[in-house]
Order: C-alpha cells, then structure tokens, then sequence
C-alpha cells in the first residue's frame, strides 16, 4: 500500500475542501510546484493531483502547473482528477507526463465513455467514485446519485480501468478517521485495486488500512491523504516508512 499526498488546486494555490464545499477551503500554500518538491523530499513515489477550478467548471483549468510538477519529477507516479470529460484532455495531460487521469463526473453520467477510453488510451484510467452513504457524488461533489458506488465499481471493472480511487465526502477533510468499513467492502467486491480517499487524521488510520488490506488479500493498494499531512497529524516519513516495511521494503 502507498501513501499518496493530495494536493488541491484551487486559483492556483493549494487548498483543502471540508466535505467538497468551497466556502469550507483552507489555504495551505501560493505555491503548488513547490509543494510537489517537498512531498518528493519527504519520500513520496506517487501524488494525487486534484484540478478542483477544472471539477466545478468541467474543463481543465491548472493544466500549466500540473505539467511543471510532472515536468520536475519524471519518477513520481502521478495520478490526476478534476475537469477530464473528453479524449483530447486525457491525451494533453499524458503528453505532458501525467500518469493516470481520473475520470469521476463522467463516468457516472456516461459510464460507456469509460470503456471507450480505456480502449483508447490503455494503463492509463482509473476511475474515481466519491460517496455519501454509499450513493455516488458528481460535479464536484454538488449532487448525490441514486446510484450506489458498489454497482457502478462493479460495472466499470470489466473495461481495464487501472484502479479505483474512492473517496467517502462525508469523511473528506475531516480528520475523523477514514471509513474502513465501506473502503474493504468496496475492495471485497471489485477485482481492481481501491484507492482509499477521506478522513485520514494520523498513524492509526495507516495501521488499520494495512490491517485491513492483509485481510483481504491486498485490494487496497493505495491511500490519499491531504489535510492531516498538511496539519502536521501524519508525519508522511513515518507514514511511508510503515508502508515499506508492511510490504517487506
């Protein structure tokens, strides 16, 4: 399992969302490259970039910072979400060195489109479901679905996505503890991996992710963190370092 430190674009600072809301936004940096440098220093093999301008207007609007950050470390494994709803904007931001594009808003309301892309751009789409109460969330988290995010992973799973990043928003930025138990029940029902998103406050909720990821055999196989990093409850070394060790590096 990884560790992967979030960071949030939004006006092109680094910020962090209670639950989705922008009027709940915390600033944590003026300086999202430099950000990337630091996480980098502190170990980190993979980032979770989130263009939040480009999830609430649906287009990307970050595209030239994300590219810096991937132009800076071409080692990292970067994973990227917020505004990606068509072919040409997947195809821009490989191109410029992003590793997995997260297709989420589209994906409910057209869920052919991501088969097509799988199709299209092969190792390259993970599919990212946000959750509250077990129906899925859209257009940035501003609308709750009928559609429950364990049917919609188990449909998606057949068309070659690469993992499943799933984030619970009533747990998002909260610091409260992640919600293990709809996390494992999600990695219990796909055979793709499950990112876990949300919640993550300090090194307990790290040992109970690994905890529960020996118990099913794996199927979590990353988390994200971003306020609790950012805050200074999680020291992301000590974090990594867990991780390794669990996994025999």
């Amino acid at each position: 399992m990884q560790i992967i430190p979030a960071i949030d674009f939004k006006d092109g600072k680094v910020v962090n969302l209670k639950q989705g809301r922008l009027e709940e936004s915390t600033t944590y940096s003026d300086d999202p490259v430099g950000m990337a440098a630091h996480w980098v220093a502190q170990g980190t093999e993979r980032l979770h970039l989130v263009d939040l301008d480009g999830a609430f207007e649906g287009r990307p609007v970050n595209q030239a910072a994300i590219a810096t950050i991937a132009h800076n470390h071409p080692e990292l494994t970067i994973q990227l979400g917020g505004g990606i709803r068509s072919p040409e904007v997947i195809e821009a931001y490989l191109k410029a060195g992003v590793d997995y594009v997260i297709i989420g808003t589209r994906a409910v309301e057209e869920p052919e489109f991501v088969g097509r892309m799988c199709r299209e751009f092969p190792g390259h789409i993970i599919v990212g479901l946000d959750g509250l109460h077990g129906m899925v969330a859209t257009n940035g988290w501003k609308t709750v679905t009928d559609i429950s995010v364990k049917s919609l992973a188990m449909l998606f799973e057949s068309d070659g996505i690469e993992a499943i990043v799933y984030t619970d928003i009533g747990k998002d930025g909260m610091m409260g503890g992640i919600n293990l138990r709809a996390t494992r029940d999600l990695a219990e029902s796909v055979s793709v991996p499950v990112i876990a998103s949300g919640g993550v406050t300090d090194i307990r909720d790290i040992e109970a992710l690994l905890e529960t990821e020996e118990r099913i055999d794996g199927g979590i196989t990353g988390v994200i963190t971003g306020r609790a990093i950012y805050e200074g409850t999680l020291d992301l070394r000590e974090a990594i370092a867990l991780t390794k060790q669990a996994r025999g590096g």
